[in-house]
């Protein structure tokens, strides 16, 4: 296998390896929450963020450390991890509120929530949770690339000793 191949492989164990490592977690965090009676505070939810800017930040340090360079690479990589762990904790949750009771479990649990407010399907969180999800990965994404853009990416390098 070639250079170029075994990095694209390595690229996405890691984006795969770091997406599972946010969603635990995360998950962890949420039945900590919940074992402790403190999953109504939304407050602690944000706390969240910290799980996945950790996550998305080790993804973009090591294609670094790997020398997979390039702005939108990582920009991608670093997106994508935040994605998968979005998309295994929705799946996650909504076992867990089928479990729990399902729309009276989900009736106690949305009201909680920033977008909450009236009572929500189970469909209808699912889809303000993907929302919401979405958005903090793109914004989580963006924010570590800025740190990481001069580091990935020489974008603002003057070429040769004229300059």
């Amino acid at each position: 296998m070639s250079t170029d191949t075994n990095k694209k492989i390595m690229k996405k164990r890691r984006i795969v390896i770091n997406g599972l490592i946010i969603f635990a977690a995360i998950a962890a965090f949420f039945l900590l929450m919940e074992a402790f009676g403190l999953a109504d505070q939304v407050y602690l939810r944000l706390v969240n963020f910290v799980f996945v800017i950790y996550g998305v930040n080790r993804t973009i340090k090591s294609n670094y450390h790997d020398h997979i360079n390039g702005y939108l690479t990582n920009l991608k990589a670093a997106f994508f991890t935040a994605l998968i762990s979005l998309v295994l904790g929705i799946i996650a949750l909504l076992s867990y509120i089928e479990y729990r009771g399902g729309e009276s479990y989900l009736h106690s649990l949305a009201v909680n929530y920033i977008f909450g407010g009236g009572e929500p399907s189970t469909h209808e969180f699912a889809i303000g949770l993907l929302i919401e999800g979405f958005a903090a990965a793109v914004i989580v994404a963006f924010t570590l690339m800025q740190y990481w853009k001069d580091k990935v990416e020489k974008i603002n390098k003057v070429d040769g000793p004229a300059h």
